[in-house]
């Protein structure tokens, strides 16, 4: 879905055999995907900055009380995050060293 409009607007049917990268490259968009991990580091960043009344502080540090269900353990959104930083290669302290 997410090189679905480009393919349309370039006239490139999936029976070309062009790749997605190819594609993206061509008209200099970047994957989804890391436009979201840039969109939760920056939100991240905002609320480890934000002081300890903040709503968005309160959000990040609560603790929901009761039991997970039976399964696999769903993704939560701080996993989310570590593997976000993990792969822009960032700690969480970098985010206080940012130039004002």
């Amino acid at each position: 879905m997410e090189t679905k409009m480009l393919r349309w607007t370039s006239g490139v049917t999936r029976l070309d055999h062009i790749r997605n990268e190819d594609i993206r490259d061509r008209y200099g968009v970047a994957p989804i995907v890391e436009k979201l991990r840039e969109r939760h580091l920056r939100w991240y960043g905002q609320a480890i900055r934000a002081n300890e009344n903040s709503l968005a502080k309160i959000g990040l540090n609560i603790e929901v009380d009761g039991k997970r269900p039976k399964g696999r353990p769903k993704q939560r959104w701080l996993d989310t995050l570590d593997g976000d930083l993990k792969a822009s290669r960032l700690h969480p302290d970098q985010a206080f060293d940012r130039a004002k």
